[in-house]
């Protein structure tokens, strides 16, 4: 018996225990309690860690082939701000000119026929100027990422969510082409309230159909992206950094 106090003892840390004290056992049963606690958490958490990789490369392999009948932007904006849906319409990628596709990556993210869905050295930019400044502003997200926040997660700022964002974008680059992850996300990207992919985005803020848009009307689509909840096409000039990227691509899209 006192063999195995003593094993006890040297596996749990508690050198001062002595069976004949009970306030000793009882910090001996409250440590155990917290450790058999600790450890619960961590299967938890590493449980959780493992099903959310597992679901979101899975149904990025379905999102390879078929389009999402929704998304979790969509699904937060309508339940805790009831933004009402405007009707959707996918635009494939070869029916959106070149020259616009390129807008995209210039300005949202020009090294993304080159990473694997991820910068590092955006992010550890974006990291040390919100350090400076003292909150997040900046997030230093690809294309990639952005799509995975659309589809799979919200839009409220944190390390966690860049995290997780991280994995997902990781893994969408894994099991999809480049091109799809482009049409994705001019697809399902946010274009005002209740407004999501070029297809709506044409009928809300110009009447017509992304086939009928001229190079203008994509150049102000593409410079409200920043925020387009606050501004559209009309009033982005408001925004010094809106105007700066509306300046950028007419300068290099004429």
């Amino acid at each position: 018996m006192n063999e195995i106090k003593t094993i006890l003892i040297r596996v749990f840390g508690f050198p001062g225990f002595s069976t004949g004290t009970r306030s000793r056992r009882k910090a001996l049963s409250a440590g155990l309690l917290l450790k058999f606690a600790g450890f619960s958490l961590l299967k938890a958490v590493l449980c959780l860690h493992g099903a959310l990789i597992v679901f979101t490369l899975i149904t990025s392999l379905l999102y390879s082939v078929m389009n999402p009948p929704t998304t979790s932007l969509i699904m937060y904006r309508r339940l805790f701000f009831n933004y009402k849906t405007k009707t959707r319409v996918f635009v494939p990628l070869d029916k959106i000119p070149k020259h616009v596709r390129r807008m995209f990556i210039k300005v949202e993210d020009y090294k993304f026929y080159e990473h694997p869905g991820i910068d590092p050295e955006a992010i550890k930019r974006a990291f040390d100027v919100n350090k400076t400044i003292g909150y997040n502003l900046y997030g230093g997200s690809t294309i990639t990422m952005q799509l995975a926040r659309t589809l799979f997660l919200i839009p409220k700022k944190s390390y966690l969510r860049k995290y997780v964002e991280v994995i997902i974008a990781l893994e969408m680059d894994l099991v999809m082409k480049k091109d799809r992850i482009l049409e994705l996300y001019i697809n399902n990207i946010e274009w005002g309230k209740g407004v999501y992919g070029i297809g709506a985005a044409s009928q809300y803020h110009y009447r017509k159909k992304t086939a009928a848009l001229t190079t203008d009307e994509f150049r102000r689509l593409v410079a409200i992206l920043t925020n387009p909840l606050k501004y559209n096409v009309d009033t982005f000039w408001k925004s010094r950094g809106m105007v700066e990227r509306y300046f950028y691509l007419l300068t290099r899209f004429p």
